[in-house]
């Protein structure tokens, strides 16, 4: 009975967790670039049950069948998948097909700068003529991405009176001639990134940076891959076994407290 309450409760604290991975994405799911995540888990291996100090079997343990003991609470993982395309027109809107991230010489509020990676293409360009995301970072070009170099020299610019364009391989256009090329790069291996927040992503110990080999449309934005109605659903049905590991809690505990209370009194 007691491990009836433990399995309960391992699956109640695995939906638990499993909403607050949901949640997070409903709240993301108009974010530019944002890329679901989603929770695994297992159960325990069975493990056998044997009744001691039985003398029907020759003082051998009597077996009782096997006993599992709930959910292994997994790791979260992302969906990598290609979000939807909105088109808006506006030229430093950049949304990249295919496999890749846009660099960013980011700065904390520490001051600290590095480089982290994003889907998200919604830029500006500010009156020097410099690419800058939200948050005023610069995107990095294609030296400085591949080569994980920040400083001006670094930076995508082009003259801000002057209208240019971006094509599939991120060459910018300005008067008919090549002003600056984005950069794009990819990693060999995703189990090696990491969320960093501010839909960034960072690479960790054994990350492998090389050269995208997507494409980019230009007035377009990435949506995020996020699917409401399946996300909604999806937290129905984990409402529902929340409330299942419920009822069995309270059903062990009536169970339990009809043997301390009245079989304990025979």
């Amino acid at each position: 009975m007691v491990k009836g309450l433990y399995t309960a409760y391992t699956g109640m604290i695995n939906e638990q967790r499993r909403l607050d991975t949901i949640t997070n994405n409903l709240a993301n799911a108009t974010t530019t670039g944002y890329k679901k995540e989603g929770a695994t888990a297992q159960s325990f291996d069975d493990t056998l049950a044997l009744k001691i100090k039985d003398t029907s079997s020759g003082f051998l343990p009597k077996r009782l069948g096997d006993v599992n003991l709930g959910v292994d609470i997994g790791e979260t993982y992302t969906d990598w998948s290609q979000g939807s395309f909105k088109i808006t027109d506006k030229p430093a809107d950049l949304a990249i097909s295919g496999q890749g991230f846009f660099a960013i010489e980011f700065t904390d509020k520490q001051g600290n700068t590095s480089i982290r990676y994003s889907r998200d293409g919604e830029f500006t360009v500010d009156k020097d003529g410099y690419f800058r995301t939200a948050d005023g970072d610069y995107l990095l070009n294609r030296d400085g991405a591949i080569n994980s170099q920040m400083g001006e020299d670094s930076y995508v610019k082009v003259d801000p009176v002057q209208e240019y364009s971006v094509d599939g391989q991120g060459n910018v256009f300005q008067n008919g001639q090549i002003v600056a090329r984005i950069g794009l790069v990819d990693f060999t291996n995703y189990d090696y990134l990491a969320k960093y927040g501010e839909n960034m992503y960072i690479p960790v110990e054994g990350a492998t940076l090389v050269e995208s080999e997507a494409s980019l449309e230009q007035g377009c934005l990435e949506a995020a891959n996020v699917n409401v109605v399946d996300e909604l659903v999806t937290m129905i049905t984990i409402q529902r076994a929340y409330e299942a590991g419920q009822r069995m809690i309270t059903t062990e505990d009536s169970t339990l407290e009809m043997a301390v209370n009245q079989v304990g009194k025979v």
